[in-house]
């Protein structure tokens, strides 16, 4: 998962080979996902929340599709629920919010401890004593806002710039791994997890001005944004 092209990121002022501009990049997408807490591409997730009274689910990231649906139950004995029982609506469309809505009305006949004589959706859900639940599918933006992939190359830069060593540091410490021109091309970086710990700022004041507008702050997102 990247923000922007190694070709944008070498317009904002990145250098070297493209592998080391690439792992800039990728440094760069992750401190962006760690200060807006989005993901802005369609990303695989698994996604554990709270099931408020009414049997609402609201996800923490934009949902593009579910695949399943799972209790979170203390002995572990709830199986995924099947489409009946549960309604996704996701941001992407204007006026709603991500979330998982669970019918606590209704029944299903095939669903053992869920049949119509045993109290249905919400009898099944009160004995279980539901309090959160496990959503499994895509999460994410359908596409890289052009904001956020200009702030993406801008930081990535920043980043390099930061990470290069002078001539006097690097020959203080010979544990630099430092190329012809005195840059440092060590770069570690872990892939990003989720989730991630927030961030108040990407390191980069250019960046956090582009990016402000895209931090996800916890609460029901509407209007499509």
């Amino acid at each position: 998962m990247a923000y922007c092209s190694v070709a944008e990121a070498r317009e904002a002022g990145c250098t070297g080979s493209d592998a080391e501009v690439s792992a800039w990049i990728a440094a760069a997408t992750e401190r962006i996902t760690r200060y807006t807490q989005q993901l802005f591409e369609p990303t695989p997730l698994v996604v554990v929340a709270d099931v408020a009274a009414d049997g609402l689910v609201i996800l923490t990231r934009r949902v593009r599709t579910v695949t399943a649906v799972t209790p979170v139950v203390s002995d572990g004995s709830a199986s995924s629920l099947p489409s009946s029982a549960c309604r996704v609506t996701s941001s992407d469309v204007l006026g709603q919010i991500d979330a998982v809505h669970l019918r606590w009305g209704g029944y299903d006949d095939l669903i053992a401890g869920a049949e119509s004589y045993s109290g249905g959706w919400r009898g099944l859900f009160e004995r279980w004593g539901l309090e959160q639940a496990k959503v499994e599918g895509e999460f994410g933006y359908a596409t890289v806002p052009a904001l956020v992939g200009k702030a993406c190359a801008l930081l990535a830069a920043h980043i390099e710039t930061q990470t290069r060593p002078s001539d006097a540091d690097a020959a203080q410490d010979p544990g630099l791994d430092v190329d012809d021109e005195g840059n440092n091309v060590r770069i570690e970086d872990d892939a990003p997890s989720d989730p991630v710990t927030p961030s108040s700022s990407t390191g980069s004041t250019q960046a956090d001005a582009l990016l402000v507008d895209y931090i996800n702050r916890a609460v029901p997102s509407f209007g499509g944004v």
